[in-house]
């Protein structure tokens, strides 16, 4: 069986598993795989901008509020229907992103993380400000109904299900064919020597502000879609351990690779409650160790893991052997 027969087998079992998850998973565990998804697309997000363009951030919790509180109060105080306040969370959000990339441009490595660090915590302070707590509604936050299924015969858990999963996959197939593009080699070209791209003829500061954009917009539709899920936002939903579990969900899955951030997104979702089931007392402290092993076995993430795997088994195939000469007839 060749490569692509295989990846074209595992895209198809891929597609089996998510579709019949809904159907024989409990209301509570379809809810937990509906926020991996929701997660997953924000991890693509950070992904792009860390792990391709090179650019770290801190920050992306507050994109994620800011999407999912433009959902809020379009659906509660506007009265719009809620799928299409997604496109409006996004694009707010790839405004905002752009432009927090501009002044971000003077700065690179580590120096960018503070800024960006600096914004996750304050905004759940300038959500709690007292001159725009009439429209975010302070600490109390904004509670809205849960979205009934508008065709299909599903339950509102199956419904979001699938209305998540919608919009991942677009998203992702996007984001797939964004970095195989020209615009995605000039992406990684500035993550790798970002002089040097310049010299090829490369507008850095252009990419390097679009993709912060690109991937705050990625946070924010994930952030709208948490608010359509949870049907609840409020500033202490959008804590800075956000923003750090963002970043250690593409660690853990791989930087630089777009199913690896689906599988970080699983780990941020499951391994909290797990280490609140072992210990009861410190959960943290069984999380941490869970990623310290992580991290020791796999230092390159899931995908790296995965990667390393693959290559051993191709140089462990045997080569074809050239076919024989038909021998010639005496005489």
């Amino acid at each position: 069986m060749s490569r692509s027969q295989i990846n074209t087998a595992g895209f198809a079992a891929l597609a089996v598993v998510l579709l019949a998850l809904p159907f024989v998973l409990s209301s509570y565990h379809t809810f937990q795989a509906t926020m991996v998804i929701v997660y997953a697309v924000a991890l693509l997000g950070l992904n792009l901008l860390i792990g391709y363009n090179g650019q770290i951030s801190l920050g992306h919790g507050a994109f994620f509020a800011i999407g999912a509180y433009t959902t809020a109060i379009l659906v509660t105080k506007v009265g719009m229907p809620y799928w299409m306040t997604i496109p409006i969370a996004g694009a707010l959000c790839l405004v905002v992103g752009f432009l927090f990339g501009l002044p971000a441009l003077r700065l690179e490595g580590l120096y960018l993380a503070l800024p960006t660090f600096a914004l996750a915590v304050a905004t759940p302070q300038l959500l709690n400000y007292q001159r725009v707590s009439p429209l975010t509604g302070g600490v109390q936050g904004i509670m809205f109904d849960k979205p009934d299924s508008p065709l299909l015969p599903l339950d509102q858990d199956q419904w979001l299900y699938f209305f998540c999963l919608g919009i991942a996959i677009p998203l992702y197939i996007v984001g797939w064919n964004l970095l195989r593009a020209r615009t995605g080699r000039a992406i990684v070209a500035i993550r790798d020597h970002a002089m040097a791209a310049g010299a090829m003829g490369i507008d850095n500061a252009f990419y390097k502000t679009a993709t912060f954009g690109v991937s705050a917009m990625y946070a924010g539709i994930a952030g709208a879609l948490s608010a359509v899920i949870t049907q609840f936002v409020a500033p202490d939903s959008f804590p800075i351990f956000l923003s750090l579990s963002f970043l250690v969900g593409i660690v853990v899955g791989g930087v630089a690779s777009i199913p690896g951030a689906a599988v970080g997104a699983v780990f941020i979702e499951f391994v909290p409650n797990v280490a609140s089931e072992i210990s009861d007392a410190a959960p943290w402290a069984v999380y941490g160790v869970v990623l310290i092993a992580a991290m020791y076995l796999m230092p390159e993430g899931v995908a790296g893991v995965c990667r390393n795997l693959g290559h051993r088994l191709e140089t462990r195939r045997p080569a074809a052997r050239p076919a024989r000469a038909p021998r010639r007839a005496p005489g």
